[in-house]
């Protein structure tokens, strides 16, 4: 059976030119079965693991029906979970869009947010940005979504996990009911099933591989590690005796570790890794993905900020220096390595601590990771980082009892105890002072008579 090409869609020519620029011809899977039904009008949930060109999916049928705005207002808004996918999907839609004249704007947080207000002095036709930023310029009236007439959001599951539920919501209020939905997500979660059920007309459901399916071009192996030193003394060893691993992103699951980890490591090989995480400025982190991507470093330290829908050509390996706490965050990180046709590797250390979390992994994949023998030559470093440390676990205070033994807690002895008898009548009537009435009236009659 032939294959299909992008002009087998009927996409405008100008479009057309630039994909032969890229030098993209034919669609891959999830772009070929979501073309059609993008282009039917219908809502879509497009369900496909990363790095399948997800991007490509949405933006062409997107584009080939696109029409100028007359008002300056927004007719499209693609929605994204990270600065740096607004900026990968701006650069995209530049790209595609370079010889027609849409009004393409990328918005994010962590901007000045007046800087941002100028930007649509002369109109905005496609709104890329992040939900948080989208919201706030909406409130302040600096964009209006009643125009809205496609509504994308790339890594809905992604968006729901980050806590953008309550934008995304405040968003759907804002644009008109009647527009097409285009939704894709890496997973189908009991969230984004309910948000479907909710806000979207019965979308279309197109499913390139079910939820946790391991990439097929990925290597993926393991090494059983004893803590995190002594993964450190592991990383050095493969990085200077694998001598295929030009290309490496190094996974941790916490910001303080990543910063950790790139400190130890730029001792070791001086200026050849960057590390990026959401405590670094964006135009640190554009900076240092350009470099990477770019190969003037080695490799990049990062969290799992980089570990959804960015796409950075011939990573040689993933390295998941800790193990995900969320046995899908793994496929996530893996997918950034054999990407397209391209062959990808990915290792992940593993400590004892760190072992159900593995099996929860497998289980998700239904598949087993490869084991390799921890290297005779690696030294074992017993010293162990903050929190590998034993915690102390204090009793709850409420157990404690407080007459177990001496000090200020103990017994009263039996002259110093009180007892209470009861309410006011069951007491003896006070000498002066506590006695009712009739009993004073009695004494002074008593007295009297005397």
């Amino acid at each position: 059976m032939e294959k299909l090409t992008f002009a087998d869609f009927d996409l405008p020519v100008k479009i057309l030119d630039v994909l032969a620029d890229l030098e993209l011809f034919e669609p891959t899977p999830i772009q070929e079965k979501s073309l059609k039904p993008i282009l039917s009008g219908r809502d879509v949930m497009g369900i496909a693991q990363t790095g399948t060109g997800k991007t490509l999916a949405y933006l062409l049928p997107v584009l080939k029906t696109w029409k100028y705005s007359k008002t300056g207002n927004p007719t499209v808004l693609v929605l994204v979970p990270t600065r740096e996918l607004v900026v990968q999907v701006t650069e995209i839609l530049e790209k595609l869009t370079e010889n027609i004249t849409a009004r393409v704007i990328g918005i994010y947080g962590g901007k000045n947010i007046n800087t941002q207000k100028l930007l649509f002095n002369d109109g905005c036709d496609i709104l890329v940005g992040t939900p948080g930023r989208v919201m706030d310029l909406s409130i302040d009236n600096a964009i209006s979504l009643k125009e809205v007439q496609k509504l994308v959001i790339d890594e809905f599951d992604e968006m729901l996990n980050l806590g953008f539920r309550p934008q995304l919501t405040h968003i759907f209020e804002m644009m008109k009911p009647k527009r097409q939905n285009i939704l894709f997500s890496a997973t189908m979660t009991e969230a984004v099933d309910e948000m479907l059920d909710v806000y979207f007309a019965s979308p279309i459901e197109i499913s390139l591989a079910k939820s946790g399916t391991p990439l097929e071009k990925i290597e993926q192996t393991a090494y059983k590690v004893e803590n995190f030193n002594t993964k450190i003394n592991l990383l050095e060893h493969l990085l200077k005796n694998e001598t295929d691993m030009s290309k490496v992103l190094i996974f941790n699951n916490n910001k303080r570790h990543a910063d950790l980890l790139f400190t130890k490591i730029d001792e070791l090989f001086p200026g050849q890794f960057d590390v990026i995480h959401s405590n670094k400025s964006q135009n640190y982190r554009l900076k240092a993905m350009k470099s990477f991507e770019n190969e003037e470093v080695r490799g990049l330290i990062t969290t799992d900020v980089m570990a959804r829908g960015l796409d950075i050509s011939n990573v040689t390996h993933v390295i998941n220096f800790e193990t995900p706490d969320i046995p899908e965050q793994y496929i996530h990180r893996i997918g950034r390595t054999g990407r397209a046709d391209k062959e990808g590797k990915a290792v992940t250390f593993v400590t004892k601590k760190e072992e159900p979390l593995i099996l929860d992994i497998e289980l998700l994949m239904d598949k087993e990771l490869k084991f390799n023998e921890f290297p005779e030559g690696v030294k074992i470093n017993p010293k162990k980082i903050a929190d590998e440390e034993d915690q102390v676990v204090m009793k709850n205070p409420a157990q404690v009892k407080l007459n177990d033994g001496g000090g200020a807690f103990h017994e009263k002895k039996a002259k110093n105890t009180k007892e209470n008898w009861g309410g006011p009548s069951k007491r003896k009537a006070p000498k002066k002072f506590g006695a009712n009435r009739a009993q004073q009236k009695a004494i002074s009659k008593s007295k009297r008579k005397k």
